[in-house]
């Protein structure tokens, strides 16, 4: 039997090839989002959006059944369905800012992908400077950068009454898989900012950001420029800041004149993190890979190289020169104090909280006083050194 032509597939194609009950979907999605329909306003009944869209009752019934699924709208029995109100919302405080009063819940909602490690608390630190200025109180969560815990922080901080999101995207170089919970920030009108990076469907979100690929640059030309000419790079697969510091990388040898070459270049991922990175250099070494320099994604790499490099007798600076990342703790207070890029945890954070600050009282991007790009900066220390030429 031909299913084309009238027979009942459960599939009404329109001319995109999107099903039917999708396109209708995301027609009232987009209604609801961009405050079309606003909350608490009552949908057309089925009948009449059977009629208007000219489709059938059944593909209207499907295409509220996703969005009642996803939280945009909620039936009331005996009255119809309606556009959601978000639980809590109703409540307010009154915070002032420079001399006029805004209110709101007085909550601000923080996302990273670690909390109590590394660069993380200083820039949390940066945040709540801020924050606590104003009269705010910080939610705190982390995702360990994963994007199935990204979702869920976001499921439960929409269940909260928040003023604004501060958020740390997990693997920010994959695409978003979880649009349809920023979406609903949209819907709710709920500002948020994005730190160290940004997903790419997002990219006209707000976000601060350090310079990644310029600080990738600074490292890999200090080393050309101490007469390094085969420099191993390791970099983060996943995340935005990996792929900007590798596009440095590559840069600074293409300036100096040096062929790239993949095969001195080592990737990893957030679940290997912590094993790959130093155990292909070894194998590297032990099939007799040649190497002065290392340029690693971060400090927590290159402590990770120092360790797989003293296992093979290899001396740092002497045989091998490493750089780092993020001047952490690690960089200073190591056997070897690292040569790394500085990293303004507490400023980058206290940016973040101006600029949602901003946000939150409807300043256009025209007014903001906020930098948006942090630039890099080299810390010399005792990691790297100069090769004699013909060495």
């Amino acid at each position: 039997m031909d299913r084309s032509n009238g027979s009942p597939s459960g599939r009404e194609e329109g001319e995109s090839g999107k099903t039917k009950y999708y396109v209708l979907m995301e027609e009232l999605k987009s209604d609801i989002i961009a405050g079309r329909l606003r909350p608490g306003d009552k949908l057309p009944s089925e009948n009449e959006l059977s009629a208007s869209r000219h489709v059938s009752r059944h593909t209207v019934r499907k295409a509220l059944s996703i969005l009642a699924q996803e939280g945009f709208i909620e039936a009331e029995h005996g009255r119809g369905t309606f556009v959601s109100r978000k639980n809590g919302r109703g409540k307010s405080s009154s915070l002032s800012f420079g001399g006029m009063d805004y209110r709101g819940s007085g909550n601000i909602a923080v996302i990273t992908t670690y909390l109590s490690d590394y660069i993380f608390p200083r820039l949390i630190q940066g945040i709540d400077s801020v924050l606590t200025a104003e009269g705010y109180s910080i939610i705190l969560k982390n995702t360990g950068n994963s994007r199935v815990k990204e979702s869920r922080c976001l499921e439960e901080i929409l269940e909260k009454d928040i003023d604004g999101l501060i958020v740390e995207p997990s693997k920010s170089e994959i695409l978003c898989a979880n649009m349809a919970l920023y979406e609903k920030l949209d819907f709710y009108q709920i500002p948020y900012v994005f730190i160290q990076g940004y997903y790419a469907q997002m990219k006209n979100k707000p976000h601060i950001l350090m310079d990644d690929c310029m600080g990738g640059y600074l490292v890999t030309n200090y080393l050309i420029e101490l007469g390094h000419r085969r420099i191993l790079g390791i970099f983060k697969a996943d995340d935005s800041q990996g792929r900007e510091r590798h596009k440095g990388y590559v840069k600074a040898l293409f300036e100096a004149g040096y062929p790239y070459d993949p095969d001195m270049v080592i990737w990893f991922h957030t679940e290997d993190r912590a094993v790959k990175p130093a155990k292909v250099l070894e194998l590297m070494l032990e099939s007799g890979a040649a190497m002065d320099g290392i340029v690693c994604y971060n400090d927590q790499i290159a402590l990770e190289v120092l360790k797989a490099l003293q296992k093979k007798k290899i001396r740092v600076p002497e045989d091998i020169s490493v750089t780092g990342y993020d001047n952490s703790f690690i960089a200073e207070n190591g056997a070897v104090k690292l040569t790394t890029i500085a990293h303004p945890q507490e400023k980058l954070g206290a940016m973040a909280a101006e600029l949602l600050l901003e946000k939150i009282k409807g300043v256009p991007d025209e007014e903001s006083r906020v930098e948006r790009i942090l630039k890099p900066e080299l810390i010399v220390r005792e990691s790297c050194m100069e090769r004699r030429k013909g060495e």
